[in-house]
């Protein structure tokens, strides 16, 4: 993918959440409606957890130093991760609270017209901002691959977690149009905060998949199987190895990867052939997989008695 894609899918998000969050308290301030309110919150935290991706985004791009030798792109996971304890902390824990209150003091909603009109216009805006992030996530998929598989295999936060928040999203209009329209019909006030509730769990369950996924990253996740299955038949084809052994990696960033792969050489060779041979493999895996940025090859026949003469090998 393009690197402005997921640039692209933040930016998108950004806009119309802002624009969805404003209309979304107007309407709440002049009908009194919980579960509007409920979505007004939602709204406005996916907007502030897009700007927080963003902001990752810009830190996560700063070169290597001294104190960070393989860079700073763990730092978008964890920023991430804050965007997850936002979702479960403000927005989740508010919808539950708006919620809860108004059935200990339930009143009916009035100028129902205008929520029907703010929610039409809010599901436009996020069906829009999903669609985006939905082709971004599709095109990444690899053969027969789902797109559920796709999202827990993502290595690129930024993507799913605008997939996910948008999910919840048209679910929540979704909730909050029927809360409204059946508290109406029914002339009920109870609808209406069951349905702020009710946003307040998936707001809750939306945070804790996000949580788990980057978690998971921050703390060292590998590259997908496919990746690393493809690295060691490379290697294996090669005339000049005997043995693959462990093949370890870890995901630095959404497009760097750290490989350390245990290679067992064919014994004979020279010290010349041999340092041509990593090279050789090096140049490979660059060629065939991009995302790798950094890799170490340690030469496994080279132990034992001949270690002395010729120590390992690290590139």
């Amino acid at each position: 993918m393009p690197p402005h894609s997921s640039h692209r899918v933040i930016y998108v998000a950004i806009v119309a959440n802002a624009a969805i969050a404003v209309s979304k308290f107007i309407a709440a301030l002049f009908t009194r409606s919980s579960a509007m309110l409920a979505e007004a919150v939602h709204s406005s935290v996916d907007t502030g957890n897009e700007l927080l991706l963003l902001f990752g985004m810009k830190r996560s791009a700063r070169p290597p130093d001294k104190l960070h030798p393989f860079g700073h792109g763990k730092s978008l996971y964890f920023y991430s991760l804050l965007v997850a304890v936002y979702i479960f902390g403000i927005g989740g824990g508010l919808a539950l609270y708006e919620g809860i209150s108004r059935l200990r003091h339930p009143e009916l909603a009035t100028h129902l017209f205008w929520n029907y009109i703010v929610l039409a216009i809010a599901a436009v805006f996020e069906f829009y901002s999903w669609l985006v992030s939905y082709r971004v996530l599709n095109s990444r998929r690899v053969g027969g691959e789902s797109l559920w598989r796709q999202i827990l295999a993502s290595k690129d936060p930024t993507v799913f977690t605008v997939f996910l928040e948008d999910s919840a999203a048209l679910v929540g209009i979704t909730i909050a149009f029927l809360g409204i329209f059946l508290g109406q019909v029914f002339h009920s006030p109870y609808f209406d905060p069951a349905a702020s509730i009710l946003i307040g769990l998936i707001l809750a369950g939306v945070a804790i998949l996000l949580g788990r996924e980057s978690g998971a990253l921050l703390v060292g996740e590998g590259a997908p199987d496919i990746q690393v299955d493809a690295i060691r038949r490379m290697f294996e084809t090669d005339p000049a190895v005997e043995r693959v052994g462990d093949l370890l990696t870890m995901q630095l960033g959404p497009d760097e990867v750290l490989l350390n792969a245990d290679i067992q050489f064919r014994p004979g060779l020279s010290v010349q052939q041999l340092e041509s041979t990593i090279d050789r493999l090096e140049s490979r895996v660059r060629q065939a997989q991009p995302t790798i940025r950094r890799v170490f090859l340690e030469a496994e026949s080279l132990r034992g008695a001949t270690r002395s003469e010729y120590p390992p090998q690290a590139v």
